[in-house]
Parts: structure tokens; sequence; C-alpha cells
């Protein structure tokens, strides 16, 4: 005799909330498309999408000195590069989906993505130079989740370590030393080796470390309504 048993609930994959997992999944089909595309049209997609700081010394026009704020995070210069940052949103979007919900989430990745775009244009006044990828957003995701970790003898304020605590001063520093490193080595293999728009992750990673005071903010707020 068969008896009908009821399932356990399915865990989502990697146990990340859907929003991280659907950004992932649409900056692989972007991709994709991209390398799908003729080579035209691929140059086309980044001229338009890009970040590129000399438009905004040449006086661009509004769609180009603003859509590309937000849409050079959506494009990638190769699979590692994509899978790189996909592995990082995978392991520090998921704290932050948790706590805030889908909305400030985005909202807070988008900020820090912008303000890495700002940083890199204000060190790079003129600069011809495209930018792309959602590194900026994705240090401002990782500054943020740092300070939501609990360290051991650490007191928290407002559920969040203080910026000039040991841990994130150190976490910090390591940053720092990581990006210059890669400013002078580059990213690749052999003879296709980018270069990594340090300055875009710094002022990412910058924004999400006082960023998130607020967006704690908002959620306190939220639970005591």
């Amino acid at each position: 005799m068969a008896f009908l048993q009821s399932q356990p609930p399915r865990q989502p994959f990697l146990n990340a909330p859907p929003v991280v997992l659907w950004l992932i999944a649409v900056f692989v089909a972007i991709h994709v498309a991209t390398v799908a595309a003729p080579g035209v049209v691929t140059d086309e997609l980044l001229y338009r999408f890009a970040f590129v700081p000399v438009r905004y010394s040449h006086g661009a026009s509004p769609f180009e000195l603003t859509v590309p704020l937000v849409s050079h995070m959506f494009l990638h210069g190769s699979w590692l590069h994509l899978t790189v940052n996909s592995l990082w949103f995978l392991a520090f979007g998921p704290i932050m989906a948790r706590r805030y919900g889908a909305t400030l989430f985005l909202v807070f990745f988008f900020v820090c993505g912008i303000a890495g775009a700002l940083t890199y244009l204000a060190l790079n006044w003129g600069s011809p130079e495209a930018v792309i990828g959602a590194s900026g957003g994705i240090s401002g995701l990782m500054a943020a989740g740092i300070r939501l970790l609990r360290w051991p003898n650490v007191h928290p304020q407002h559920d969040l370590t203080p910026i000039l605590s040991r841990p994130v001063l150190m976490f910090t520093a390591f940053w720092l030393v990581a990006n210059f490193g890669l400013a002078v080595i580059g990213v690749g293999t052999g003879g296709d080796v980018q270069q990594v728009a340090w300055q875009a992750h710094l002022g990412g990673f910058a924004c999400g470390l006082f960023l998130i005071d607020a967006v704690e903010r908002l959620r306190e707020r939220s639970l005591l309504a």
C-alpha cells in the first residue's frame, strides 16, 4: 500500500535569495548575448552602455551621462570577469538581501555601483577608457557584509560593527592593498590581461561602508512601525 508523504521544503540553490540569483542570471544572459552578437554590435553596445569618463568633459547627451552609470554594471569583459563577479556577488549579496529585502538590496547595490563609477570619473577625468562590470556595487555589498558580521570582542552599534573597529579597519586595509596590487598586475591569463578599475572598487566599498548605517536605520524604523 502506498502512502502520500509530505515533501520537505526545497532549499534555494546555495541558500541564496531569488533576487540574487535572478540578477546573476541577468548578468550571464547579457554576456551570452554580447558574446554571440557580431563584433560590430558588441562594440556598439559597449560604446552606448559602458561608463566612459571622457563623455563628461565633452558635452555628451543626457542619455550618455546618466544611463551608463547603471548599465555599465551589466556588462563584463570576459567569462573570467563575469565568473569572479558572480561568485563575489553570491558570497556577499545574500547577506544584504535576506536582512533588508529585495528592494533595499537592489537600491543599495546600484547606489554603490554608481558611487564607484563617480569615483573612477573623479580620478580619471577625461579618460577614454571604458569601465564595465558590477565590481563597484559588489564592493559595496562586501563592505556592508563585513559590518554585519559578528566579530569576537567587538560590541556592535545598531547591529553593525563600528567602522573604526579592528576587524573593519583590517579588512579595509587588505582591500586597499589587494586593489593596488590588481592595478599593477591586471587580471587575466597569457596575453589577455585586462586592467582593473580599482578606483571604482574603492569608491563602491567606501559607499557601502557608510551607506549601510542609513539602510539599517530604515530597517529599524520599519520594524517599529
